[in-house]
């Protein structure tokens, strides 16, 4: 058998973007790397540079092995390749709420499926994600770029992903704190107010008519919340301060990426004004943050030439 090396870039995401919690999602100009070359030997190498070098398993708990290893089983092809030289380039940052672990796997799946001359479709793909990640508003940008609806039918992921018509600059403040998406789970109450469940309705459906016409009036409340984040606020210290911050600096609007403690502004100007604004404030509240300067990622997970 001739072994075939594969690379492949595959990039962060933000989900929720405010009222669309566990459906909407963006795709954004960060990127995780990955070279795979399989092997029939039983044989696992794996070697992380950048972002969580020293925290990510390097042995068979490694997500982008069980990632693959789940493709080549749906292959039926797993005993001819029980092997395999992985080496990641991370950018993205972990438990940050960028998608670090979706991009993970959607790298794994792509690149395998490169190697077996792309068996299965981006749909399946999704499915298979989604199989790994619980939820599909994290993988669904990574696998299609752009923004992206997706709901589960009975375990089945639809996805609905679409372009802004609109030149959206994606300011993230990285706190230097992680946040785990199960701690961040813990916090949320089992059942909401209706009047919050409606409130993020209209909102929701405001942002994605509003992101579709291209039309900013209409984005200045679009991006609240009441579903998710008045519970998560706690987690992170200064949350509605920088939110403020980075409207008076002149976002669009503001909300927690993920399950945070990433929080990211939209805007159209003045990107470098707001990432110096929501840093500041995190200052104030003893929290060493960073900002990028992202746009959106128009293609989703793609080769690497």
């Amino acid at each position: 058998m001739i072994e075939k090396t594969v690379r492949v870039c595959v990039p962060g995401t933000s989900a929720n973007c405010g009222p669309g919690f566990d459906t909407l999602g963006v795709a954004c100009t960060i990127y995780n790397e990955l070279e795979l070359t399989l092997l029939a030997d039983e044989h696992l190498e794996i070697a992380v540079t950048g972002e969580g070098a020293g925290n990510i398993p390097g042995d068979a708990r490694n997500i982008v092995w069980r990632s693959i290893r789940m493709l080549l089983r749906r292959a039926h092809v797993e005993e001819q390749y029980r092997g395999a030289c992985i080496r990641m380039k991370n950018g993205i940052p972990l438990s940050r709420g960028l998608g670090s672990s979706a991009a993970a796997i959607v790298a794994g799946l792509k690149a395998a499926n490169l190697i077996l001359d792309n068996r299965f479709s981006r749909r399946e793909l999704l499915q298979m994600a989604t199989d790994l990640e619980g939820h599909p508003d994290n993988v669904a940008p990574a696998i299609f770029g752009g923004f992206t609806i997706s709901v589960l039918h009975e375990g089945h992921p639809e996805c609905f992903s679409f372009l802004p018509k609109l030149p959206l600059r994606l300011v993230v403040a990285v706190p230097s704190f992680p946040l785990s998406t199960r701690a961040a789970r813990n916090v949320l109450p089992a059942e909401v107010p209706l009047k919050d469940a409606v409130f993020n309705v209209s909102r929701a459906a405001l942002l994605v008519a509003a992101l579709s016409k291209g039309n900013v009036h209409f984005l200045q409340h679009a991006f609240e919340d009441a579903l998710h984040q008045p519970y998560r606020a706690k987690l992170i210290p200064g949350m509605y301060e920088v939110f403020q911050a980075a409207k008076e600096a002149g976002a669009l609007g503001v909300s927690m990426s993920g399950a945070g403690p990433c929080l990211i502004a939209f805007t159209l100007e003045h990107a470098e004004e707001i990432g110096d604004a929501m840093v500041q404030t995190f200052g104030r509240y003893d929290v060493e943050a960073r900002a990028l300067m992202l746009k959106v990622d128009d293609r989703g997970v793609r080769i690497k030439k």
